[in-house]
């Protein structure tokens, strides 16, 4: 049986989120005969071992477990003079937002040829900065509204562009997520608060048009057997303008249709941009897709999750043993991509240079 690596937490707004979908995914994979290994990533940064951790209380706050980092596919940990190596055969990124989901963490396993059950580096960062996610979505073919881009300082042009789009507008922070910092204005005055919020947890900020009475649509696809499996589509129900914070993680039920029931049109246009996205990037592991189904039909991809909650298991099924076996299925499609050796161009091993500096040899360089 695969030892597992499992990565949560790390330094996000959505932290805590990371820690529930980390140690859900720990107590699965055990449950399934997996060895696990709980890499708890602290706010404060870095890597540590929770090995004895059972709960998503027993890693909450500042850590109190060893630190350890990444050797190759291993986790080592230093006691004194000596290091515990302990390997590991895949990892499994639940890192929601921050530099566990923009890439820097896929890149880092990458770097140590760790097999990973979730998405590349290339995804990961195409999707995670929602204006790279438009442009990543235009250059598809997927319907995308129109959106523009405003950092820090930039007020002025904030005001022209909200304008030139026209009232109401959503103003939400490029790379976050869980509906944190996203505000729906109608006027001038209202978007002066809604950026200075935005650029409070973010460098940059997205306009784009509001859409009233518009449906929220998620659809998640994942690689198994080596093709994509795309899941039904979900509505998900709200009562508020957007869909907030506390409709997705602090209620009692998690209010949705699924399947949902939209015309076939409109299902046929989320599916086949799911799929554009994952082989466009050749998928690993599970994303979630989100679209707005608007009241004249018309379908608009929002964003894209490359690690989503709950790694949307359930999409997939509706009890713990169908999350028990979507996760171990994730597991064992992990792997590396093909090795292809780099060519050697012999330049090192030559007895002079050329070229535009004119260097004679390598005694003039040095």
């Amino acid at each position: 049986m695969k030892r597992v690596a499992v990565f949560f937490g790390g330094a996000s707004n959505e932290h805590e989120i990371s820690v529930l979908t980390g140690m859900m995914a720990v107590n699965l994979l055990k449950s399934a005969g997996y060895e696990v290994l709980p890499v708890f990533l602290p706010l404060s940064g870095g890597m540590t071992l929770a090995k004895n951790a059972s709960r998503a209380e027993d890693v909450a706050g500042e850590s109190r477990f060893p630190a350890v980092q990444l050797n190759g596919p291993a986790l080592e940990r230093k006691r004194g003079i000596f290091r515990k190596r302990q390997p590991f055969d895949v990892a499994l990124n639940c890192c929601h937002g921050g530099m566990g989901e923009d890439g820097t963490l896929a890149a880092l396993l990458a770097w140590n040829n760790v097999p990973s059950a979730s998405p590349s580096a290339e995804l990961s960062a195409a999707f995670m900065d929602k204006s790279l996610c438009k442009l990543a979505a235009k250059g598809l073919g997927l319907p995308v509204l129109p959106s523009v881009c405003v950092r820090e300082g930039e007020t002025e042009r904030a005001g022209r562009e909200a304008d030139r789009l026209g009232y109401p507008l959503v103003v939400k922070p490029c790379r976050l997520g869980s509906s944190i910092g996203i505000t729906v204005v109608k006027e001038e005055r209202e978007l002066l608060v809604a950026l200075a919020l935005a650029f409070r947890l973010d460098r940059s900020a997205l306009l784009e048009p509001y859409l009233p009475g518009r449906r929220d649509l998620n659809c998640a696809a994942v690689k198994r057997g080596g093709e994509i499996v795309l899941s039904p589509i979900e509505e998900v129900l709200s009562s508020s303008p957007i869909l907030t914070f506390g409709e997705k993680y602090e209620g009692t039920e998690r209010r949705s249709l699924l399947p949902a029931d939209i015309p076939e049109g409109a299902a046929h246009t989320v599916r086949e941009s799911m799929r554009a996205i994952a082989e466009a990037f050749g998928l690993c592991g599970v994303i979630r897709g989100d679209f707005f189904l608007t009241k004249d039909g018309s379908v608009y991809f929002n964003e894209l999750n490359a690690v989503p909650g709950s790694l949307a298991f359930y999409l997939f099924g509706d009890t713990l043993l169908d999350a028990r076996d979507f996760l171990s299925a994730l597991v064992e499609e992990a792997a590396l991509p093909p090795e292809k050796r780099p060519v050697c161009t012999g330049l090192l091993s030559r007895t002079r240079f050329a070229g535009a500096k004119g260097c004679k040899n390598r005694a003039s360089v040095l």
